[in-house]
């Protein structure tokens, strides 16, 4: 884009995620067993509506697990935002302008002389760390069975 920008960033972060979802994704669906695909298969659905009816759903817990462990990976990277959305601590509307990430306000305050910045970097990573948490959270309810109560 030949300079920073919010879809510079966004595009970084979605590069180191995309290789994490697309090997959890496969490694999930390979994880089905064959004898639900071949069940499917013989009772003539064809092979497109076997992998979206029977091996998605199937592989769905695991395929939102990686997608948790690509965001929360994402969530902390600094150095591809510093290089593509370079942070900005005012407000822009547009996506082609540098824009403000929490990492990158971590970071900045992180190494300032400033004892108030550490404590704010600190108040920073709290609030990261809380939202992965809560994103993480609710991926796990929204992926729990049907008989999850059950024991």
């Amino acid at each position: 884009m030949r300079r920073f920008s919010a879809l510079a960033g966004g595009v970084a972060l979605a590069v180191i995620m995309l290789p994490i979802v697309l090997r959890t994704t496969e490694e999930m669906m390979r994880l089905v067993p064959a004898s639900l695909r071949e069940a499917a298969l013989a009772l003539g659905l064809p092979e497109w509506k076997v992998i979206l009816r029977v091996v998605l759903p199937t592989a769905r817990a695991g395929i939102i697990t990686g997608v948790m462990v690509a965001v929360a990976r994402v969530a902390g990277e600094t150095a591809p935002l510093l290089f593509t959305a370079f942070g900005n601590r005012f407000w822009h509307q547009r996506l082609d302008q540098p824009i403000a990430a929490l990492p990158l306000q971590i970071f900045a305050y992180a190494i300032a002389p400033f004892d108030d910045w550490h404590r704010q970097a600190w108040a920073g990573a709290l609030v990261l760390i809380a939202l992965v948490f809560l994103v993480s959270l609710a991926a796990r309810i929204a992926t729990r069975g049907r008989y999850s109560a059950v024991r």
